[in-house]
């Protein structure tokens, strides 16, 4: 199996100024995080606002991705999947293409039972072509899980591990690193991943690095070889960057700033988000100009 283990990017949708998609941003956009040190690429992530795209427009969202992970032999991970289980199915089933995992949130607003989202996570893992990647988002999903429930999914076949985003460090994710499971673990939460990688997660989804790939790839290195020093005083500058880029709904802020930076043609999201503040785009600016100054 493909090491899932370093920094993947949940890649932004570009669209142009009037929202319609706009594939060679996505491209460049993609070359230029790999470029920058990613590991690999995550596709359809919430920060693609995949909900707001068509099915056509998925599809070339994922086959832009595949290409261009061919092309740099990165890994990619494909997001598919929703609250249902057999629609779950279908939707990794409608892959067709081969993908270094599968990353599935965990059932949301219908709240199933946690033996529920074992049994969900169980189907999944059965049919799925590639490894499934739990997306632990109860912020999201409105569904918590306990540090047994994780570590009974750590230990199910054909489950690599976790995107960890539940919105800090609590006990379940103590215990889900104390029990030393075969799963992997990337961390989700922008703000929090030099906390979990002080754990020892074996890597991270940011949306953040978007903005700044190097920077972050430096912080899950950093701590990946025990360089505690400056892992600390790298998380620690990315914090205020973290905070900047969700001051407003993802992936609205991220956009307006790669959009300032004319690294995407322009900042458009589709409702029902809304276009970022000026003032939180300047703020972002600001902080993504003090990461850099801080990595030098």
């Amino acid at each position: 199996m493909t090491s899932l283990h370093g920094l993947f990017v949940p890649l932004i949708t570009p669209f142009t100024a009037d929202g319609t998609l706009e594939p060679a941003a996505l491209e460049r956009h993609a070359h230029s995080v790999l470029d920058a040190g990613a590991t690999g690429l995550v596709a359809l992530g919430t920060t693609a606002e995949p909900s707001a795209l068509t099915a056509e427009e998925r599809v070339r969202v994922l086959d832009i991705c595949a290409r261009v992970c061919a092309d740099r032999d990165a890994p990619l991970i494909a997001c598919a999947g929703g609250n249902a289980t057999g629609e779950s199915v279908r939707a990794i089933a409608e892959l067709a293409r081969p993908v270094a995992a599968v990353l599935a949130v965990v059932p949301y607003y219908v709240r199933p039972s946690e033996e529920g989202v074992i049994a969900h996570f169980t189907q999944l893992a059965a049919v799925s072509p590639a490894p499934v990647l739990v997306y632990d988002v109860p912020h999201r999903t409105g569904r918590p899980l306990s540090g047994s429930t994780l570590i009974r999914l750590a230990n199910t076949p054909n489950i690599a591990g976790f995107k960890h985003a539940v919105g800090g460090i609590d006990a379940a994710s103590v215990e889900l690193m104390a029990a030393h499971t075969p799963a992997t673990v990337l961390s989700g939460d922008d703000r929090f991943a030099s906390a979990l990688l002080a754990l020892g997660a074996h890597g991270a989804i940011l949306a953040a690095a978007n903005i700044a790939p190097r920077e972050y790839g430096d912080l899950i290195e950093a701590w990946q070889v025990g360089d505690v020093i400056r892992a600390r005083a790298l998380g620690n500058s990315l914090d205020a960057l973290g905070a900047a880029l969700f001051a407003e709904p993802n992936p609205t802020v991220i956009k307006a700033v790669l959009a300032e930076r004319g690294q995407i043609p322009s900042a458009a999201v589709r409702l029902p988000m809304l276009p970022a503040s000026s003032v939180a785009t300047r703020a972002a600016l600001m902080a993504s100009e003090a990461a850099t100054i801080a990595r030098v």
